[in-house]
């Protein structure tokens, strides 16, 4: 799968918001949002999951290589995994929900 294929809109299942394609390099594979992301992989890019649950925020962890991570837990098979907060000047992950993910959840 082709980088131009990977990196698409796509709509949230979790809140119905339209979701727009990063336009800085990188990929967006969570809802900027409600955060929510969906268990497409087995390691990550790889695209080979068959779970397809969708994936609750349950966290939010800063690293100084890769700077805030949200820790996304899957609500179908329990598999949690890191995804990089999304940085963009079109649709930036909402920041208010990034600070209060573990609340909720």
């Amino acid at each position: 799968m082709s980088r131009l294929t990977e990196n698409t809109a796509f709509q949230c299942e979790n809140c119905g918001a339209d979701v727009l394609p990063l336009t800085n390099g990188s990929f967006r594979n969570h809802c900027p949002y409600c955060l929510f992301s969906k268990h497409l992989d087995n390691h990550p890019g790889d695209r080979l999951s068959n779970c397809k649950g969708l994936m609750r925020p349950i966290s939010l962890d800063y690293s100084g290589k890769k700077g805030f991570q949200i820790t996304h837990k899957c609500i179908k098979c329990s598999k949690t995994q890191r995804n990089k907060v999304a940085s963009d000047t079109i649709q930036e992950d909402n920041i208010l929900t990034l600070m209060t993910a573990t609340s909720y959840y």
